[in-house]
């Protein structure tokens, strides 16, 4: 993240350090299906395979992927729900 960009406000955050595909995705698609149309879910993951699944299931699932950050072997998503 540069110094001229602003996080994002989230309305929820999930931590998937340590678990391997496909659990960072399955438990964000829990967290995803409790949260209001329109919230935004922020997930941290350390399996570099959830960079592919998470574009992914944002584009097949209607989801929004507002950004996606990579740094040092972690990677954060921001998704808003459709």
């Amino acid at each position: 993240m540069t110094d001229a960009q602003q996080p994002i406000a989230c309305d929820a955050e999930l931590d998937a350090s340590g678990l391997k595909c496909p659990l960072p995705l399955l438990k964000a698609k829990l967290e995803l299906n409790r949260l209001p149309s329109g919230a935004v879910l922020k997930v941290t993951a350390t399996d570099a395979g959830s960079q592919r699944d998470f574009r992914a299931f944002a584009s097949l699932a209607g989801h929004r992927l507002l950004l996606e950050e990579s740094e040092d072997g972690v990677f954060r998503y921001w998704l808003r729900k459709a």
